[in-house]
């Protein structure tokens, strides 16, 4: 930390669960624009004949910005030049002019937002319309509310919804707002005849907007904190019914709130600054206090023009914001993902790490972004095993080497830093690999690269075992590895599952199949389980899963890189074109082991073509072999089973009546929930301390039966909460998701001990505890939580 007397401070501060370093926090807040400052900011406005708007907007100008002395100059026109040196943006018959200054945050109101504009909103947007002077266009519009009500909610709803969505509190606490909000004046009129009040509004940068007030709210706060800070701090707690009778001057209310509001932070900062060691308040209210604004302040019609006076500020504005997030348009998810996986490679080929040959990964760096051909591979690997020069052996070696253990956490590591995530997974780092592994055959299969990518963000062929370290069988015949994988070759299992795996996912015999997928017919796309891409190859190449193997074995002999294999689309379907005759189509098909050739085929000799069916089946035939037992026992037993008429109680009910199943569980010894009406129920009180004389049996069981409360009560809030869903609308949901990535975790955490407290019980014994899984999953079915 600077000590220096005067000096910008540099500050080590806790943000959440890391230690963060904050640079440039000055010594004193910027100043609030006296009555004079203002005044000078409002004749320079008025100085200049293109600045069209009413006294009130140029009042909120003035009181929002802390360089009034900067903005009076930008407004004064020069010479016979009226723009003067006022930043231009011509766009569809106007051109805009605006102002680049600081601006308080405080005077900042949340705008409307065109990407939520098609959505349902729990609190509508107001009406827009535009202003004019002398049939001029204002550079201003009108927002126009039921009653204050309505603008407080809509100012929750706005920051709420977009801090459930996206936040950038820990850059803006590290470095600020950095670039600039866009914003105009706009006069906000009332529905039930409250007065009618000027304020600055932001359009592009909500976000921002919204992040600032978390950095403000602090790092344990949640969304619907922040919009609770947002909204006291800007309304100041006034409503349609606190208002009612006051009279006029609402406006000079409301602005008196928010400076008394800064005054407040400014006594808090001049304290906390004083300390030997400021801590983290001082940075979340420096960093926060002000944002960066470029301000509409005028507007020129073009000669030609389509729409009228008091639409054309508008669309301008909306034409500026289509040209940052239509026209310049994000890289799409692969294209990011590419670059950060080679970056990450990169960084770590010049680290010049004494682990790894530099030479070495210089080679895997050109095979990873293409610079390396195919055709060169041999020459590449080199050695007494020599691979074929194929885009498949290519697959194989890439992720071998990626894969090695500490290669592997150092990538991430890396690709952690790159994305600005807290964490990355197995699965997330698979997201990374998929467009460079297909960077060969993308083009030729580009019909199918999206769903293959799909699968790659589903875990790819990284399973456990490929993540561990391994090195590539060389064969020019994958089912010559079979053998030695079910003899516990580990390098041979890798090479099928990483060979077999990009082949099955490349060709679309293997996607990240989701809920419609379950027990849809094969021929459409079905499984007859759910379960994660990288599970199903984990259980491919399982050691004594000979069917399997060989299906990944026969899938790696298969793949073709020019071309899609008939199982993974009809040609005709999609290009309207029938193959040519000269066309050599190519086809998965079914593994039976007890065919001489290890291929399915129907009893008049057709050989059988696979499909993903197929494929998660033999990850575990057991599973596949008992829900198709259980599938047809069912049959058997509803045609069996007596009508409803004969009063017979289907076996739903009578789960429902025994309390197995279906029902709530209740114990009249413990209740479950308070009885308070029309409140949400109340989870029972903590068990008490059990009598340390009893055996630890009984005092097991108490604690038993007060979790399986605990964990009722917990579905029942849940289940007052999900209807819920459907009355707040899209942009502000229930539970942000935030809150629900915590839920997840403390559940899974949760189910994870069950478990594995189930699995102990089930073996007679206590034993070691599961190790922590990098996927951050459990290793109970993947359909475990429906």
């Amino acid at each position: 930390m600077s000590t220096e007397s005067g000096q910008p401070l540099t500050l080590d501060i806790e943000w959440g669960a890391e230690t963060i370093q904050v640079s440039n926090i000055a010594r004193t807040l910027p100043a609030e624009p006296t009555d004079e400052q203002q005044q000078t900011v409002i004749e320079a406005a008025r100085q200049n004949p293109g600045i069209r708007m009413p006294e009130g907007a140029l009042t909120a100008i003035a009181t929002a910005v802390t360089q009034p002395g900067a903005l009076a100059v930008q407004l004064r026109p020069t010479g016979q030049d009226l723009q003067g040196v006022l930043m231009v943006e011509n766009v569809e018959g106007a051109t805009l002019y605006s102002a680049v200054t600081r601006v308080l945050m405080s005077e900042l109101f949340p705008g409307i937002q065109p990407r939520t504009g098609m959505e349902v909103l729990e609190v509508p947007d107001p009406q827009v319309q535009g202003i004019t002077q002398d049939g001029l266009p204002s550079a201003g519009v009108e927002y126009h509310y039921a009653d204050l009500d309505h603008l407080s909610n809509h100012v929750w709803q706005t920051i709420y919804g977009t801090l459930a969505k996206n936040s950038y509190a820990t850059s803006i606490v590290t470095r600020s707002v950095t670039r600039n909000l866009i914003t105009h004046p706009v006069r906000i009129t009332f529905e039930d005849g409250t007065e009618p009040i000027h304020a600055l509004v932001v359009r592009d940068g909500i976000t921002r907007l919204a992040s600032a007030w978390s950095v403000l709210a602090g790092p344990r706060s949640d969304a619907a904190a922040a919009a609770d800070l947002a909204r006291q701090a800007l309304l100041g707690g006034a409503t349609a019914a606190s208002e009612r009778g006051k009279g006029p001057g609402l406006e000079q209310r409301l602005a008196a709130s928010r400076r008394k509001g800064r005054e407040e932070l400014r006594a808090e900062f001049a304290e906390e600054i004083h300390k030997q060691v400021p801590a983290a308040r001082a940075a979340q209210i420096f960093q926060s206090f002000t944002v960066p604004a470029q301000i509409a302040v005028g507007i020129d019609a073009h000669t030609k023009r389509l729409l009228s006076a008091d639409d054309l500020f508008d669309d301008a504005i909306r034409s500026v914001l289509a040209s940052i997030h239509v026209e310049f348009k994000q890289w799409e998810t692969a294209a990011q993902n590419v670059e950060v996986i080679t970056r990450a490679l990169k960084r770590i080929v010049q680290s010049g790490d004494p682990r790894w040959s530099t030479a070495e990964l210089q080679e895997v760096y050109g095979l990873a972004v293409g610079r390396i051909p195919v055709t060169d591979l041999p020459r590449v690997v080199g050695g007494e095993d020599t691979p074929p020069a194929t885009a498949l052996w290519r697959a194989v070696y890439l992720l071998s080497a990626l894969t090695k253990p500490e290669l592997f956490q150092a990538l991430k590591e890396q690709a952690k830093v790159l994305k600005g995530d807290q964490r990355m997974q197995v699965k997330g780092f698979a997201g990374l690999l998929g467009p460079v592994i297909d960077l060969p055959w993308r083009t030729r299969k580009r019909l199918v690269t999206p769903t293959a990518r799909n699968a790659w963000s589903n875990g790819g062929v990284l399973t456990p075992a490929v993540v561990g370290g391994w090195s590539p069988k060389v064969t020019d015949d994958f089912t010559t590895l079979v053998e030695p994988a079910m003899s516990g070759d580990i390098d041979a299992r890798c090479t099928l599952a990483v060979a077999g795996g990009v082949a099955l996912i490349a060709d679309k015999l293997l996607t990240r199949n989701v809920g419609s997928s379950l027990n849809a017919p094969k021929e459409k796309g079905g499984v007859p389980f759910r379960l994660d891409t990288h599970k199903v190859i984990e259980g491919l190449s399982r050691q004594g899963n000979e069917l399997g193997l060989r299906l990944l074995a026969m899938a790696a002999n298969t793949f073709r890189g020019d071309d899609l294999p008939l199982n993974a689309v009809a040609k005709q379907s999609l290009t309207g074109k029938n193959p040519a005759e000269t066309d050599k189509p190519y086809v998965y098909f079914k593994v039976d082991l007890a065919a001489e050739d290890g291929i399915a085929r129907t009893a008049d000799g057709v050989p059988v073509m696979l499909y993903e069916w197929d494929v998660v089946a033999a990850s575990d035939p057991d599973r596949a072999r008992s829900l198709a037992e259980a599938e047809e026992a069912s049959r058997t037993a509803a045609a069996a089973a007596p009508s409803a008429e004969d009063g017979t109680a289907t076996p739903g009910e009578a789960a429902t009546d025994s309390g197995e199943a279906g029902g709530t569980v209740t114990d009249p010894a413990v209740p479950l929930t308070g009885e308070v009406p029309g409140e949400l129920p109340h989870v029972v009180p903590g068990p008490r301390d059990s009598s340390p004389s009893l055996p630890p049996s009984q005092r097991a069981a108490e604690l038993t039966r007060h979790l399986r409360h605990h964990v009722q009560a917990t579905r029942d809030v849940l289940d007052r909460i999900l209807p819920l869903e459907a009355e707040v609308g899209v942009h502000t949901p229930p539970v942000p998701s935030g809150t629900l990535d915590e839920l997840v975790e403390l559940l899974v955490g949760i189910q994870a001990d069950v478990e594995n407290l189930r699995r102990r019980t089930a073996s007679g014994g206590i034993g070691k505890d599961d190790e922590d899984d990098p996927y951050g999953e459990l290793n109970a079915d993947a359909d475990a939580l429906g």
